[in-house]
């Protein structure tokens, strides 16, 4: 065993090593060698604490997954077309297993032709030499670090390379990844890699990337820690005309990107209750937000978008100075707010508090997502009936014209609520 490898896996929770445990029995039982591939050796010898676990099996994936899930008692989804399979665990562990396999393009920004191969073949279709190392999890050889590449000096110096002159090529989403792990561990691009870099961009290899593919790594870099970091660097390299040819962030697009970095931060720590956002999709929409909204949805659809997150994006488009004026008066009741920006996601929301650093303006947003947006009336269309209103559209403008009362402070009970009703009905 590698004593070096042996210190890192020392650092992992219980958990992690009973897992990792459990894997090499069944390697060894059913003769199949397995591998800890991916991002988890990089980042183990990082010192990062990434426990999601990459597997790959020579042999037959699938089966060793199965076999996996019944000693860890986890859940299995099955890729039977890729020949890989997701063990989903406690305390929100996921463990993706795949056989090794080869790679072939057939040309430049294709997808792949994917055949079985070994494991020296499953390494080399990789990206970088970083993520191209290997922990061995089998009998006789457990915990050993295989690494064909040089991808370990490469992370002592702080170096992304690629592993052959093809690869950005092969495939131009790379030049996205590289760019995040070079921000993200604040790495440098090796300059061999960084003219092939270049030289794909210069050839638009990256407007022939499919577009749910390119979503996705568009998604990866906006979740990163510091996004305006990512597309600083990204433009500087060559510009954003694989999104649209119209984009050129300025100042004020990083100022903003700073800001919603602030706001996304206030909204986690102040609406601990709140519904599932999508912090990429706030950073997209300000990224957007200078384009007109017939020149979004072109975008929205060029790149493959849900119609839900096509949604959410539009709503992000409806930010006008009227709006920001108006939440910026200090007359303004709280049932005019309610009404501004209930029909706002979450995503145009913190979007909206992140352009103006007016006190004002922020304290009538804040107010509504922590009062205003969980206030509830007490009663209901049953009591409006017990009343003698018959059913119609007169309830919703009843209760409407209650729930206006109540954020206003003038219906702050059931009983309240009911003698309002009655004065309206007469």
């Amino acid at each position: 065993m590698s004593r070096e490898m042996k210190k890192y896996f020392r650092r992992l929770p219980r958990e992690i090593r009973s897992l990792i445990a459990l894997a090499k029995n069944v390697s060894d039982e059913i003769k199949m060698p397995a591998y800890l591939v991916g991002g988890f050796p990089r980042d183990l010898i990082l010192g990062l604490k990434d426990w999601d676990l990459d597997i790959t099996v020579e042999g037959n994936g699938i089966k060793f997954a199965e076999n996996l899930a019944r000693k860890s008692g986890a859940g299995l989804i099955r890729h039977e077309r890729f020949g890989t399979a997701t063990l989903i665990l406690d305390h929100h562990l996921k463990v993706d297993i795949a056989t090794t396999r080869k790679e072939i393009y057939p040309h430049h920004a294709s997808l792949p032709v994917v055949s079985p191969g070994c494991l020296r073949g499953d390494l080399l279709r990789r990206d970088f030499t970083i993520n191209a190392m290997a922990v061995s999890i089998s009998d006789g050889v457990g915990q050993k670090l295989i690494d064909l590449f040089g991808g370990e000096s490469d992370l002592a110096s702080g170096k992304i390379r690629v592993l052959h002159d093809l690869s950005f090529k092969d495939d131009p989403t790379r030049i996205l990844r590289a760019i995040r792990f070079k921000e993200r561990y604040k790495f440098k691009i090796e300059p061999s890699t960084l003219r092939l870099l270049k030289e794909a961009i210069k050839d638009g290899l990256l407007e022939k990337v499919n577009p749910h593919r390119m979503r996705d790594e568009l998604v990866l870099m906006f979740k990163e820690k510091d996004p305006s970091a990512q597309l600083r660097q990204l433009y500087a390299l060559g510009g954003l005309y694989f999104i649209s040819n119209k984009l050129k962030p300025n100042k004020r697009t990083y100022d903003l990107f700073k800001s919603v970095n602030q706001e996304v931060s206030w909204f986690m720590r102040n609406i601990p209750l709140h519904k599932q956002f999508d912090v990429w999709l706030i950073y997209l929409a300000a990224l957007l937000k200078q384009l007109s909204l017939s020149q979004v949805r072109r975008i929205i659809r060029s790149l493959g978008l849900s119609k839900q997150e096509e949604n959410k994006i539009v709503s992000c488009c409806k930010i006008n100075q009227k709006l920001i004026a108006r939440l910026k008066n200090r007359q303004i009741k709280p049932a005019q707010v309610f009404a501004l920006l209930e029909p706002l996601s979450y995503e145009a929301i913190i979007l909206l508090r992140s352009i103006s650093q007016d006190s004002v303006f922020k304290k009538h947003i804040a107010d509504f997502l922590k009062v205003y947006n969980v206030v509830r009336l007490s009663i209901s269309g049953d009591d409006l009936y017990d009343l003698g209103v018959l059913p119609g559209p007169r309830y919703q403008k009843i209760l409407s014209m209650v729930m206006t009362a109540k954020l206003n402070g003038k219906a702050g009970n059931r009983q309240q609520e009911l003698d309002l009703v009655r004065k309206i009905i007469r």
